[in-house]
């Protein structure tokens, strides 16, 4: 096959569409291709030569996108690397516009997508560029300071409406960088992978926001397919690290979700390469914790938990990766996780888990299918094959359905996820059709016997639609599947009921997919005649004598809901609409209907048919609702076999038609007779058949046209439009006559052998409808006949020769478009002159001609440029003379719509059809075997999509005058009176624009007509519609918005301008609310547009190879040196251009701002228009920045704040760029001496955290820089995370300050725009306005910190140095002694701007600053409020944000002087700590110094009363402890650890924890000594909760000795009861307890922490026993595979739990049942023979005869021990019954008998066993027909007997 291509071809393609090969003109498609081809890689490559970026780059890469669609990659491997490489240059230019960039990327990426195409020997591709263009757009640094406008970058002024809109073109641009960055990895070269984590490995700072970062570069970046031989230069390199930082880390930080993404995508690439079965518990237990399932009485939830959950497709991925191997670890560890959750997919439980165990459940089975296709069936590729050892078995195979089977079957009936289920079924059923189908029949069946639960029909038949291939063609596995088809579809007839529509559809979709997958013949002779047949064939012989009944009785039950569903009188005079429910049952009928008669042998065919026609001829059905079905029916027969039913249908509707408009008088009738109008409906649906059949009736035809076509009612002439139409297009389109599952007739062999099959694409045998000559010839003699008269009507009453009422004028345009529709596709497209000098290019841009199928006949009359003329002439008739003739006007823009594009079929029914094709080929496709193993009908379907797809591709179309005069008129109808008209026409004409190459430029000048002030003759109309025109839709073109400088430049200050027009008014709010939104809309789509169009060598050397390259040959040659030259100066020229229009446009705005008549609504638009000219790489022209700095002081807060961003950014664009050189951090002085003060002279390298390398770097007081000298040689290294990690091989750091530029420039060494802003700031009474501006409220209680105005003053202080502080230091201090909420805002904005602004002052001057700054900061926290200490936090923090500490150490020591100092009250003192804990918060590892003196100093403050000091001193202390993490590799930190605080706090603890009994929050009187220490132990311990709680959820890992040491003491307060009205001490405690339980353990952790609850639970406090169970319930589940991999551990957890079920107390027995049920139920404990035999003997202890004791004597409390073992041993037996709520295993009969005879035993036994009973039947409830089973006769009297309420009147 491929041989033969490559002939005509001239090369052997990579992978082209198979669908091409089955058109009908297939022939003439490989000449074709190849000329497209030739033309894209000449004229692209020649494009990239003369360097012309657009249009010539942009437009032939469109050209090649559009080849792939149709084409698919129909190119030489050469020509595919070429294209790829040319890409890849072209995506990685520096300065492409973001648009451009994203259509590049999807190019790339479609080229890249089939990646078994390309081998890594054949291609290579660098990382860098990738990552480098990424971290420019993703991780830009200049994008929040307003100088670099993305198509999301939140905009000064944008509404919050737009926001999600933003944030989704944020995802998109996100997206395609991603796809990209995922399409080229597996091409980098196998060096990246060490390049890469040299890269990324300084970055890994834990408490740093580069973590984050790097991480997320790792997963994306790292290459994980390289071939096993490389293995040591990919994975291997990094996989141990990062798995033991992955199992060190207890808390998700974010970041670990990244190292989950990588971990699958690793295990997945490298299946049988890496050995997980030492990770296995491990992965599952996380797993099992990242569901987030709800466990135990009382649960904390830690919110970070859901949030950083693992990615359920990552989980799914990596799981699939780990089964099968010889271990079996994954599989049994993935049986005990379903086992463990089975009970959470039961229909009644229901909660926000659902859809994460739907996920897990739905993509688990597709991802294993995947799997098993990608080692059985695909065909071999140069990626690496799984290992023979690692592969899956069978036995793999019926282990894993086994394992997921129960919960899907669970899931089926959920109330929001069956459709998961089915799917997941469909899948299983692929793997094994015997495990999976039987069950799924089992529900089926009474399912379908039911009447009173139609969700369980509903859900029962979704799944059966899913396993249907499997069931029907199942093969060896599963052979007595076929035997149920038949029995199920006849049962699912009842199902077609009209009072249950939804019932209804389900029902019809049943059986139109059993119907398409077996064909329904009568083989029930075949056992007679043959002798080849298995006994299951024989039986489906037999059976197959039934379909005729059943087809027979589908319709009588289709024709029932037919009778039922006529539109009522009263309907069809109040609505025409039906509901979506009905259209859709109307689409079920006739598809199903239309599938069953495809399928069926001629036999039934006849029968079926004379059924219908008898049927639709004998009544009269109204047209709406039951016509249209009975219609349909009649159809779907005509189209299947169209001779035998034209024979019937066509002739009797004619009579009937004929015989009745004999009568003359019917013509001119208003209402139609019923009669007449039912025939024609269904004479125009049967028509709808193969052309070729329906030329012998034309004659007939044609005389019931001439009939009817001018009936005067409406609906009359409507329907004969209609079937003007159908014939037409009957007979002029090419489709496919016929869908059979099996081509050709049936009769030749066995049809039950094709049940289920695929269909076979090399031998499709497709029948096509292609017109012939007699077919053609039919098509214009009825245009002759039909359309001719009409037009020439049309022209007279132009002419004012003859009148025409509106309603004839409406009768002849139907007729038009009805012509126009159904011989569209004969007809050629309009033609005349290109329209000149849109665009200037060198390249040649000229639009692809395909063809598809029709040669145009020339000689005959061209009715579309007829019809074109004619219309032309009507639309300025009626809008001369009538233009509030709307119907007409809509009929007019409908047929401009057609005349432009119609060519055979509508875009909008090409799609919902492509959408359809796909939702059908979802729910039939089998993933196992592979592609394109689709049933017949299918492919056929996908075939013809092809078809229409090459009829509706005209991209880039030729912009002909012919075109220009209908968009004109197109664009006079949007600007017309009517706003209806006005809209439809608006509509048409955004699609018509992004149809033809660069129209939008003609047009947009015709728009822009309208908004000129100078033209007096626009109304209001007119103006309102060139707005909307701007404006566009939401898909396509805006034009206010085109990217080029010459379009803003005339449509921005135009639409600024356009307010002073005499046809704008502002009184109406519609126009008020367009200028708004064209705003906004720019706003959100503007990004910069380019300066720069330069092509680097790099491109042109691919370019000039692509030239140079052969097969197909380029059509173009390369340029000649001459018109290179031209192209490099037309480029150039092009730069300078788009410089000075940019220049100009600036200017142009600042003229319309400086307008005095401009009312403030559009100086406000003209101002945003401003900000977004701001570049960062081209200044902004000095007038606007005189303008925005005097806008600071400008009355309206909205121009103020612009002024601000703008400013931030000009501040940014003046800043004097700083010298940086590259160092090897060892060679560092600093470093050396750091080195050498310790004994080894070499650090390791590899070890992370606090090292003798990177000491130097932290705060040391002994240290610090306090002269010149000491500053000048300290090296600074500003960014927190250097020398955390690794050091990079080279720093870039900033050079000594004798090479730096001169700092402090005086007023005549700055530029003008640097003086203008001198000048203003200086200025004392523009500052003082400014700041009183500044310090006003904007949103009362709202207002926060404004990072813009910190950005402000930061630029302000280090462009200008401290020549600016002189004038703000007494505005400062007066802001810092006022207690003004807004006034001390402004104070901290502008501090943290100075301190972050002096960076790189001089040592004198900063001496100086912090000399005045430090009183000012010190009066600032006096006077700090509670409105105010947030945003002082954010000053602090913000100031040390990424500086070296040493820079900053007398803010430092300012604020450690006496946080908590109790003078001004405890408020004062929690905010001192609160902005303290800011900065350092932000120096992370860096002063370990100052947080040993912040413990110290805070140890003795930790018995405060205050509770917000408390709580604030928690926090600190989780900030001082998070540097103590356990990680991998890490040396312990300097900073203060959790072991040694603990152990201090401890022994400051002792009074509490000998104390006896339970601990009270209350102080006792009496303040002896003991008391006294026991009052401070009880403060300490309430701050110490405070702590606990707060670290949870930050720190990395849990501190658990040290936690486990507190347990005791919680366990002493932590309440039992759930009650709000504890005190503070009691909430905390038991939340303490709570979160500590969820946290992760180690195995090595196991036995300390049964050690701790095992002395807790002897422990005399009932409610410390207590409290172990419900620790050990969340702790169990949230590690339940640690646990089981612990077989001690289960052990002594189960002793424990027997141990409390026999405890004195009755809650902690009842409690310790409950556990012991929970353990069962998720398997963590056996249920075996041991332990019933044990509850047994428990429970039949013997109880002391009852002494008799008189009424009123007190009961005994303390009960007897005999009593406790008794009712401990029916609890055991009641945990066992309810471990098991949904199903009835064979131990539980006996049990509740055993139960049944303590029913009449004293409390609390009695008690126990009612409420077990009562349970029981509560859960067992609804399958109790099924559960009855389990039990004897006898049993069951018993057990009714128990359960029946008795009744009270026996």
């Amino acid at each position: 096959m491929k041989k033969e291509v490559s002939e005509a071809l001239g090369f052997v393609p990579q992978k082209d569409i198979v669908y091409n090969k089955l058109l009908p003109y297939e022939d003439k498609l490989d000449a074709e291709s190849n000329e497209i081809l030739a033309q894209i890689k000449g004229n692209l490559g020649r494009a990239v030569q003369l360097r012309e970026l657009w249009p010539g780059v942009t437009f032939w890469t469109r050209k090649l996108s559009t080849y792939i669609r149709l084409y698919g990659r129909k190119f030489s491997k050469e020509d595919h690397v070429l294209f790829i490489k040319l890409l890849f240059e072209l995506v990685t230019l520096t300065k492409l516009e973001i648009t451009v960039m994203q259509g590049f990327a999807r190019l790339l990426i479609s080229l890249l997508k089939k990646k078994e195409l390309l081998s890594r020997d054949d291609l290579e591709l660098p990382w860098r560029p990738l990552y480098e263009l990424q971290d420019r757009i993703l991780y830009s640094k200049t994008e929040h300071l307003g100088l670099n406008w993305f198509p999301s970058s939140l905009r000064p002024h944008s509404s919050s409406k737009h926001l999600i809109i933003k944030i989704a073109q944020r995802c998109s641009v996100e997206g395609v960088l991603k796809t990209l960055v995922k399409s080229c990895r597996p091409y980098f070269p196998e060096s990246a992978t060490q390049e890469m984590l040299d890269e990324w490995r300084p970055l890994l700072c834990p408490f740093d926001a580069t973590m984050q970062r790097a991480f997320s570069n790792f997963e994306l970046f790292l290459p994980t397919t390289l071939p096993p031989h490389l293995h040591h230069k990919g994975f291997r390199l990094w996989f141990d690290d990062l798995m033991s930082l992955w199992v060190s880390v207890q808390n998700l930080p974010g970041w670990e979700t990244n190292l989950v993404s990588l971990f699958a995508r690793v295990a997945i690439d490298n299946i049988g390469y890496i050995d997980w079965d030492p990770y296995i518990p491990k992965i599952f237990t996380r797993i099992l914790r990242s569901l987030n399932l709800p466990v135990g009485s009382s649960q904390t939830l830690v919110s970070r938990y859901q949030t950083n959950a693992y990615d359920i497709t990552n989980v799914v991925t990596w799981v699939t990766a780990m089964l099968g191997g010889p271990s079996k670890k994954a599989q049994a560890q993935l049986t005990g996780l379903f086992n463990s959750i089975t009970s959470f997919f039961h229909p009644s439980n229901h909660g926000r888990w659902m859809a994460k165990l739907m996920k897990l459940l739905q993509r688990l089975p597709a991802c294993v299918v995947w799997r098993l296709h990608c080692e059985r069936y695909r065909v071999p590729t140069w990626l690496p094959a799984v290992p023979e050892s690692h592969r899956l078995s069978e036995q793999d195979i019926t282990d894993f359905v086994e394992s997921v089977k129960q919960p899907v079957l669970l899931a089926m009936f959920s109330k929001t996820g069956s459709l998961d289920a089915a799917q997941a079924l469909q899948n299983l059923a692929l793997l094994r059709p015997e495990l999976v189908i039987p069950p799924v029949l089992e529900r089926t069946y009474p399912a379908l016997e039911t009447l009173t639960e139609p969700h369980q029909l509903t859900a029962t038949l979704s799944c059966m639609i899913a396993v249907a291939r499997s069931l029907v063609g199942s093969g060896q596995r599963f052979p007595e599947g076929p035997t149920h088809m038949l029995p199920l579809l006849v049962r699912a007839l009842p199902g077609v009921d009209p009072n249950d529509l939804s019932k209804c559809m389900i029902t019809f979709q049943f059986i139109a997919t059993f119907a398409t997958l077996v064909p329904l013949v009568d083989c029930s002779s075949a056992p007679r005649e043959r002798d080849d047949l298995t006994q299951v064939e024989k039986e489906l012989c037999s059976a197959s004598a039934e379909f005729e009944d059943f087809v027979l009785q589908f319709m009588d039950r289709c024709f029932a809901l037919i009778e039922n569903s006529t539109l009522e009188q009263t309907r069809a005079e109040m609505e025409t609409e039906k509901t979506h429910v009905e259209s859709l049952v109307e689409l079920g009928l006739s598809s199903t209907f239309s599938t069953i008669l495809t399928q069926c042998s001629m036999e039934i065919f006849l029968v079926a048919l004379q059924k219908v026609f008898v049927f639709a001829t004998t009544n009269i059905f109204e047209t709406r609702v039951a016509g249209r079905m009975v219609a349909d029916m009649c159809l779907a027969a005509a189209k299947c076999h169209p001779e035998e039913s034209l024979k019937l249908f066509v002739p009797h509707c004619c009579n009937t038609v004929i015989q009745i408009i004999s009568n003359e008088e019917v013509l001119n009738e208003e209402e139609l007779d019923k009669e007449l109008l039912w025939n024609l409906q269904l004479l125009s649906e049967v028509v709808r058949v193969d052309g070729d059949k329906l030329l012998p009736y034309g004659g007939r035809l044609a005389r019931v046209l001439q009939l009817t076509l001018h009936l005067k009612c409406k609906q009359g002439y409507g329907l004969a439009c209609g079937l003007v139409l159908n014939t037409l297009r009957s007979t002029s389109v090419i489709y496919p006559t016929e869908y059979c599952s099996v081509p050709a007739a049936f009769q030749q062999h066995l049809p039950i052998r094709d049940w289920g099959r695929p269909g076979d694409l090399c031998n499709l045998a497709m029948q096509w409808h292609v017109p012939g000559e007699g077919e053609k010839a039919f098509v214009f003699s009825t245009l002759d006949r039909l359309l001719q008269p009409e037009l020439e009507r049309l022209r007279c009453h132009v002419r004012a020769e003859q009148e025409m009422s509106r309603d004839d004028i409406l009768q002849s345009l139907s007729i038009v478009h009805h012509c126009l529709l159904g011989a569209g596709s004969l007809l050629p497209p309009l033609r005349g002159e290109t329209v000149p000098d849109l665009v200037h290019s060198m390249v040649q841009l000229y639009e692809t001609n395909l063809y598809t199928g029709v040669d145009y006949d020339m000689s005959r009359q061209n009715y579309r440029e007829e019809i074109c003329t004619v219309m032309r002439q009507l639309l300025h008739h009626i809008l001369d003379h009538s233009e509030d003739d709307i119907k007409s006007l809509f009929s007019i823009i409908k047929i401009i719509n057609d005349l432009l594009h119609f060519r055979g079929s509508h875009k909008h029914e090409f799609d919902s059809r492509w959408k359809s094709f796909s939702l059908v080929k979802k729910s039939m496709e089998n993933k196992l075997y592979g592609s394109k193993q689709h049933i017949r009908a299918l492919l056929i379907d996908r075939v013809t999509l092809q078809h229409e797809l090459r009829n509706l591709t005209v991209e880039g179309c030729e912009y002909q005058s012919v075109h220009q005069d209908l968009m004109k008129d197109l664009l006079l109808l949007s600007t017309s009176t009517y706003s209806q008209v006005r809209s439809k026409a608006q509509s048409v004409l955004f699609s018509a624009l992004g149809f033809y190459s660069f129209c939008c430029r003609d047009l947009l000048s015709r728009v822009m007509e309208y908004l000129d002030p100078s033209r007096t003759d626009v109304t209001q109309h007119q103006f309102k519609g060139a707005l909307y025109c701007l404006l566009g839709n939401h898909v396509g073109v805006f034009l206010a918005n085109l990217q080029f400088w010459e379009c803003v430049g005339h449509t921005w200050p135009a639409i600024v301008r356009s307010c002073l027009s005499p046809a704008m008014s502002l009184e109406k709010q519609s126009v008020g609310r367009l200028f708004d939104d064209l705003a906004d809309k720019v706003h959100r789509q503007y990004e910069p547009i380019g300066f720069d169009f330069s092509i680097p060598q790099s491109c042109l050397e691919v370019a000039m190879k692509m030239l140079n390259s052969t097969k197909p040959e380029p059509s173009v040659g390369m340029a000649t040196e001459e018109e290179e030259l031209e192209g490099i100066r037309r480029q150039q020229e092009k730069n300078r251009d788009s410089v000075q229009r940019y220049e100009k446009l600036v200017e142009d705005l600042l003229d319309c701002i400086s307008d005095r008549n401009l009312p403030w609504k559009f100086e406000h638009i003209a101002i945003g228009f401003l900000s977004l000219m701001l570049r960062d790489d081209h200044m902004v022209p000095t007038q606007a920045v005189r303008f925005f700095v005097q806008s600071l002081n400008h009355d309206s807060l909205l121009v103020r704040k612009v002024a601000i961003s703008a400013l931030v950014g000009i501040l940014k664009q003046l800043k004097t760029p700083h010298k940086k050189v590259l160092v090897n951090p060892y060679d560092i002085s600093e470093l050396k001496a750091s080195l050498g003060s310790c004994c080894n002279s070499e650090a390791d390298p590899l070890v992370l955290g606090d090292r003798p390398d990177n000491q130097w770097l932290q705060y040391d007081s002994t240290r610090l820089p306090r002269s010149q000298q000491d500053w000048d040689k300290c090296c600074f290294i500003e960014k927190t995370h250097w020398g955390y990690s690794t050091w990079p091989r080279k720093l870039m750091l900033y050079a000594p300050p004798e090479e730096q530029p001169k700092y402090g420039k005086t007023r005549e060494e700055m530029t003008e725009r640097e003086q203008i802003i001198f000048d203003h700031f200086t200025e004392p009474v523009f500052i003082s306005q400014l700041l009183q501006y500044l310090s006003l409220e904007e949103r009362k209680g709202k207002d926060k910190f404004s990072s813009c105005r910190f950005y402000l003053f930061k630029g302000l202080f280090r462009n200008f140095g401290d020549a600016l502080l002189p004038g703000l230091r007494s505005h400062m201090e007066r802001l810092v002694s006022d207690t003004q909420e807004s006034r001390q805002r402004c104070a901290a904005e502008i501090t943290s701007g100075l301190i972050r602004g002096s960076k790189h002052w001089s040592y004198s001057k900063v001496e100086t600053l912090w000399a005045w700054l430090c009183p000012l900061l010190r009066t600032a926290l006096s006077n700090i409020t509670i409105e105010t200490y947030a945003d002082w936090g954010t000053c602090v923090a913000t100031a040390c944000e990424s500086r070296d500490p040493r820079k900053l150490h007398w803010l430092f020591e300012m604020l450690m002087e006496s946080p908590v100092s109790g003078e001004g009250g405890s408020f004062i003192d929690a905010c001192r700590l609160y902005v303290l804990q800011g900065g350092l918060a932000q120096q992370e590892w860096r002063v370990p110094e100052l947080l040993h003196r912040l413990l110290q100093y805070l140890e003795p403050k930790l018995t405060q009363v205050y509770k917000n000091v408390r709580e604030r001193i928690g926090s600190v202390l989780t900030y001082i402890f998070i540097m103590d993490a356990k990680l991998p590799h890490t040396h312990p930190t300097a900073s203060p650890r959790v072991a040694d605080f603990t152990a201090r706090v401890l022994t400051r603890l002792r009074p509490l924890l000998e104390a006896q009994g339970e601990i009270h929050n209350h102080v006792l009187d009496g303040c002896t000594q003991e008391q006294d220490e026991r009052t401070q132990a009880v403060k300490l311990l309430k701050t110490v909760l405070k702590w606990l709680m707060t670290s949870v959820g930050r720190s990395f890992s849990s501190a658990l000795p040290e936690q486990l040491q507190l347990l005791p003491l919680l366990f002493k307060i932590a309440p039992v009861e759930n009650d709000d009205n504890y005190d503070e001490m009691k909430r905390d405690a038991k939340t303490c307890v709570s979160l500590m339980a969820q946290g992760l353990l180690y195995p090595e952790q196991i036995p300390h922490v049964l050690s701790t609850l095992r002395e807790i639970s002897k422990s005399s406090s009932w409610h410390g026993r207590f409290t172990v169970l419900t620790y050990l319930q969340i702790t169990v589940f949230y590690n339940l595979f640690i646990f089981l991999s612990d077989a001690e551990a289960i052990r002594d957890i189960r002793k424990l739990v027997l141990e409390l079920l026999e405890d004195e107390q009755l809650e902690v027995r009842e409690m310790a049942a409950t556990t012991l049920s929970g353990f069962l139920q998720c398997n963590f404990l056996s249920m075996d023979e041991h332990m019933q035999m044990h509850f047994e003997a428990l429970s039949k202890t013997r109880l002391p005869s009852r002494r008799r004791r008189e009424l009123d004597s007190v009961v005994d409390t303390i009960p007897s021990a005999a009593l406790v073992r008794r009712h401990a041993g029916v609890l055991g037996l009641s945990a066992c019954v309810l471990s098991r709520p949904y199903d009835v295993p064979t131990w539980m009969p006996q049990i509740l008998m055993e139960l049944s005879a303590h029913l009449n035993d004293m409390q609390p036994i009695e008690m126990t066993v009612k409420k077990t009973l009562s349970d029981f039947r509560r859960t067992h409830h609804d399958n109790w027909q099924q559960h009855k089973q389990q039990f004897t006769d006898d049993q069951l009297v018993v057990l009714t007997d128990l359960l029946v309420s008795p009744c009270y009147y026996a």
